[in-house]
């Protein structure tokens, strides 16, 4: 238990918000910075990879709509309810398969 908070606390820092929400001082920034799935996978537990995989679609305007991405990301400003209409640029997108596959390696729940 205490490795697991060690562990999120680390990585809770390792945010970083002087540019932008989405850049982590590990990682990079997920609009202009591809993540190695190496890097993902040595890191963060499978919570902080679906909080990141899905800040990158509410950062573009996707409206969610399970009560677990409304309560934990919420929907202020958001414009799309179709995610395939989302614009992420090409580091978002690739960033979001890399997450993805990080998550199916580690065998993350998909909810």
């Amino acid at each position: 238990m205490i490795k697991r908070n060690l562990l999120l606390i680390v990585f809770s820092l390792a945010l970083t918000t002087a540019a932008s929400a989405d850049c982590y001082d590990v990682f990079g920034c997920s609009d202009t910075n591809y993540f190695r799935a190496d890097d993902l996978r040595r890191g963060p537990n499978c919570e902080f990879l679906w909080e990141m995989r899905n800040d990158i679609f509410s950062q573009r305007g996707h409206c969610f709509h399970t009560p677990r991405a409304i309560q934990t990301i919420g929907n202020a400003g958001c414009k799309f309810t179709d995610i395939n209409q989302v614009p992420l640029n090409r580091f978002e997108r690739a960033n979001v398969s890399t997450i993805q596959s990080v998550e199916t390696s580690m065998h993350c729940p998909t909810g």
